[in-house]
């Protein structure tokens, strides 16, 4: 099942999703992102950050409802952020709210987390291990697994605490179905790949859909309870506020937010860290700090003050299970792409207009954080070279430029003010300037008169095709000027037809010279033929119909 989907139709090409990406894990193809599947981690930061509503979380009420209707007892296993997403919303009236949409019981996920800690507990008392990165958080272990095999040893081996509790409840409960509700979207994943635990996985949004659709409305009830002390979990150093901590030779340290997890990692890699015991969420703030509660409900500080308030003091009573029956293994998810030869890379910087190092700007606005990064991608398959924002702003000016220069019309551009902001090398020759310079900034009444481009600026009518003679440069020009509304700026267009008027010029004037020796020839030949007419006795009535003709035929040429 895919978790993330997206909505090709609201895809606008931001690139907010892949700059935010922390794995690089989407795909450009057509104008469209896709999410890359294995290489993605389901963080959800690309769900979070997109503007478009592009990303979405696959919703699972509907599978979820097919498990009611199956006659099984359904039983919920509700994540401890549950108190931070329902302000004041108590477990006692959680339960009550969630069994009225027709659920069979809900407990607490918490109750999972007691067992898992107290598992953690014994590893760290009872095994030699260096490093312990805790495994409670699907998204580090899918990091862990696709971007950084060679740490799987030190990742725990150990269910998670979604996975212990609906373990426990279909132990308890015969013939139960399990469903989680959360704020993670990774759960959907980590329910899906590990069968048998987790039938299904909401979130909460799914949830308060749900009540909205049933009229549900969950009281805010809080209520309390001294055995509580795991409901610490979701938030930062919450699974260490749970531990004994007392094993000397182990630093205890927690690490949220997945840019400090991958930077952490790199330092395990390289051998900079020892004998430390990591609490590791993908989240900053840990699961209060989860991709549906950040998108919808993102008070950080309230939230973590509410989980605080909420814990108690004590573990949960419950029945630990063997270690065996904790066992989770984790396996190395191959990625398919390969690593270019540094001679593809340089040929394809060179295509995205990067010869030299100091055209790698590194503008990040690709999403990438170098331009060396996205040359990867680029033969990876995953990016497009239209994606370089400084290579298709350098393209468009270098092909405006081109048209601007080699066009033999004269290009004028002013802004709202009439002050000349670009001027070519055509109009530049019309009005006997040197260089763009000696204009630009000034009015334009400097060189040209202003009202035409007056009157298309108040009006916002474009004048086109106007014959003009410029007496002051002696020149006649077809004047074309555009207003453009959203740029602000007036473009005038001027054609130099000098050339053709003195070519129409020198053809009237050669009609008009053939015209008068036509009148010459006609009166000359008038006269001959009255006085032929006048001996033969004959009309020249006919004759000086056709002359006539002739004559007015002369004058059209």
């Amino acid at each position: 099942m895919e978790c993330l989907t997206l909505k090709k139709s609201n895809c606008k090409n931001c690139y907010k999703c892949i700059r935010h990406c922390p794995v690089k894990s989407i795909r450009f193809s057509g104008n469209q992102a896709y999410i890359i599947g294995n290489e993605c981690v389901m963080c959800g930061q690309c769900f979070v950050v997109c503007p478009q509503n592009a990303k979405q979380i696959v919703d699972e009420t509907e599978k979820v409802k097919v498990l009611l209707q199956s006659g099984d007892p359904v039983v919920v296993s509700l994540a401890p952020s549950f108190i931070a997403n329902y302000d004041g919303v108590g477990i006692d009236a959680m339960r009550k709210a969630i069994k009225e949409l027709g659920f069979y019981d809900v407990e607490e996920t918490a109750i999972g987390a007691t067992i898992i800690k107290r598992e953690y507990d014994r590893i760290c008392r009872e095994e030699e291990r260096d490093i312990i990165i805790t495994s409670c958080c699907h998204s580090v272990n899918l990091l862990i697994q696709k971007h950084f095999p060679k740490l799987l040893p030190y990742l725990a081996d150990v269910l998670s605490p979604m996975q212990a509790h609906c373990k426990s409840i279909k132990e308890r409960i015969p013939n139960a179905k399990t469903v989680f509700i959360g704020p993670c979207v990774a759960k959907k994943d980590e329910a899906e790949h590990y069968e048998g635990f987790v039938d299904a996985v909401l979130t909460f949004d799914e949830l308060t859909n749900w009540f909205k659709a049933e009229n549900v409305i969950p009281e805010a009830k809080p209520d309390s309870n001294g055995n509580s002390k795991a409901r610490f979990f979701p938030v930062t150093g919450g699974i260490l506020k749970t531990m004994e901590l007392n094993v000397p030779r182990f630093n205890y340290i927690a690490v949220d937010g997945i840019e400090n997890c991958i930077a952490s990692l790199k330092e395990i890699e390289n051998g900079n860290l020892h004998n430390c015991f990591i609490e590791m969420s993908a989240c900053t703030g840990s699961c209060v700090g989860g991709p549906v509660m950040e998108k919808f409900h993102r008070s950080p500080i309230k939230d973590r003050i509410s989980v605080i308030n909420y814990a108690g003091s004590n573990d949960f009573p419950v029945d630990q299970p063997d270690s065996t029956q904790l066992h989770k293994p984790f396996e190395i998810i191959r990625q398919k792409s390969s690593d270019p030869s540094e001679s593809e890379i340089r040929e394809t910087l060179h295509q995205m207009g990067k010869t030299k190092p100091s055209d790698e700007l590194n503008c990040g606005s690709c999403g990438y954080n170098t331009c060396r990064e996205k040359a990867i991608a680029i033969l990876r398959g995953k990016a497009e070279i239209s994606m370089c924002l400084p290579f298709l702003k350098e393209k468009a000016e270098n092909l405006s430029d081109i048209i601007s220069r080699n066009t033999p019309n004269g290009l004028i551009v002013l802004n709202e003010k009439l002050e000349v902001q670009q001027i070519n090398k055509a109009a530049l020759k019309i009005m006997n300037l040197r260089t763009p310079s000696d204009i630009l900034g000034d009015q334009v009444v400097r060189v040209l008169d202003p009202k035409d481009f007056l009157a298309v600026l108040s009006n916002g009518a474009a004048l086109h095709g106007k014959h003009e003679y410029l007496a002051e440069y002696g020149k006649y020009v077809e004047k074309t000027i555009i207003y453009d509304r959203e740029y602000k700026l007036i473009v005038g267009i001027l054609r130099d037809v000098t050339e053709e008027e003195t070519q129409r010029e020198k053809k009237e004037n050669i009609s008009r010279q053939t015209v008068e020796i036509a009148d010459k020839v006609v009166d000359k030949q008038m006269r001959i033929v009255q006085e032929i007419a006048s001996l033969l006795g004959e009309t020249a009535a006919e004759t000086k119909i056709a002359l006539t003709k002739l004559k007015e035929s002369i004058g059209n040429e």
